[in-house]
């Protein structure tokens, strides 16, 4: 017999997952546009916000069983914090950034489950 309150715990949970699930896409859309935003010669406004949601979407992802999408998420934000740190970043590096971004928008859009 299942105790009530682990049924409402769980109940819960689905709910977070099927929110986290229906909302991916306008995360999606939304680093997308965070990305085309992010201008080279000044990133900081849209990189941090970028690292932010980077973070959010590996932990959450983590949590509600999209591993590879958490651990891809938690990629990109770590290379994009290291490439903060820096004063100077070549254009060509940020845009190597940038295309790894737009593949895992892509993969993510495609099957955020199977993303490894």
């Amino acid at each position: 017999m299942t105790h009530p309150a682990d049924q409402q715990f769980f109940a819960r949970l689905a709910a977070l997952n099927d929110k986290f699930a229906n909302s991916l896409p306008g995360t999606l859309d939304r680093l997308a546009g965070l990305a085309r935003g992010l201008d080279p010669a000044a990133p900081a406004p849209a990189a941090d916000e970028l690292q932010a949601m980077l973070h959010t979407v590996a932990g959450s992802a983590a949590t509600f069983g999209y591993r590879g999408l958490g651990h891809h998420a938690r990629a990109l934000e770590q290379r994009l914090r290291v490439l903060q740190t820096f004063e100077s970043v070549a254009a060509a590096d940020w845009q190597d950034w940038l295309g790894e971004l737009d593949r895992f928008i892509a993969d993510a859009r495609r099957d955020p489950k199977s993303l490894s």
